[in-house]
């Protein structure tokens, strides 16, 4: 288990980092390498972190001190890696890179597998709520112009090449209308079957961790 969640994230991880300063010119100039150590152990972050501090605060002449840093970091660790923090992480949808110790992970990993499993049924729940929403409102859209349009072909002084381009475009939006309401329809359904899956996943964990 450790090792599918640590494989799935890892690219995750490179790509957030990848690109990203990590540190600004004040924070490297202030030197607060321990309260920074303390922030990314906090965090969750691997000690390759420092890495990325240190290539930020190149440019301006900073370098950092990785004693204080390191240190810091454990203690920030303590506090990430608990059961409460592996709830909370995984309910926030971060991602874990395997930073606690095997008996951490003990009571980490669980909690935040139940996180992760709250947090994809709640995911879904958003997407097809989203997907219903974008729907309906490309039925009104639709409506809307379907109406402009008969209204346009009821107007007097038309050519019958105007009337039959006008009628080409009532088909047309027609056409869209009902593919419109087909997908409102399957995201009816979606939303359904992903609230059902809702509450079932977060009846199973039931009040395990608390209020949330």
């Amino acid at each position: 288990m450790r090792f599918v969640i640590v494989a799935a994230v890892a690219a995750t991880g490179v790509a957030l980092l990848a690109g990203c300063t990590t540190m600004t010119k004040e924070q490297c100039l202030a030197g607060a390498w321990g309260e920074k150590g303390y922030q990314d152990g906090l965090s969750g972050y691997r000690p390759s972190r420092l890495d990325d501090h240190a290539q930020a605060c190149a440019k301006y002449g900073a370098a950092p001190n990785p004693s204080a840093y390191l240190s810091a970091r454990e203690d920030g660790l303590r506090t990430y890696c608990t059961w409460e923090s592996g709830f909370r992480q995984g309910r926030q949808g971060n991602s874990y890179g395997g930073v606690c110790s095997p008996a951490e992970e003990r009571d980490f990993l669980p909690a935040y597998e139940d996180g992760r499993r709250i947090y994809v049924v709640e995911q879904a729940v958003s997407s097809a709520q989203s997907a219903l929403n974008s729907a309906i409102s490309r039925i009104e859209s639709r409506e809307d112009k379907l109406e402009a349009k008969q209204r346009e072909l009821r107007q007097d002084g038309l050519t019958d090449e105007e009337r039959d381009r006008i009628r080409d475009r009532i088909r047309e939006v027609r056409g869209e209308l009902q593919e419109a309401r087909r997908d409102a329809r399957q995201a009816e359904n979606d939303l359904r079957h992903a609230e059902i899956e809702a509450r079932l996943v977060i009846g199973v964990i039931g009040g395990r961790y608390g209020v949330w």
